[in-house]
């Protein structure tokens, strides 16, 4: 398994997400993803990706990301 860590500062966790840009040779879906092997968490300082059963096709480009259009 392994662990993922986003360091934040200077704003609140809200709205944030886990993008991943597969290698094009991968027929991985986001819909399985989202079927337990990856999971989301956060605290008041870090947001988390947990990843279990990885496989070579899990090779990725990972990315923590905020969504600006809600920054007020």
């Amino acid at each position: 398994s392994l662990k993922l860590t986003c360091a934040c500062s200077g704003f609140t966790l809200n709205r944030l997400e886990w993008i991943i840009y597969y290698h094009s040779d991968s027929s991985k879906s986001n819909a399985q993803v989202v079927q337990g092997q990856f999971i989301a968490s956060k605290d008041s300082t870090n947001f988390y990706l947990h990843m279990s059963q990885l496989k070579p096709e899990d090779s990725a480009v990972y990315y923590c990301a905020r969504d600006s259009l809600w920054l007020n």
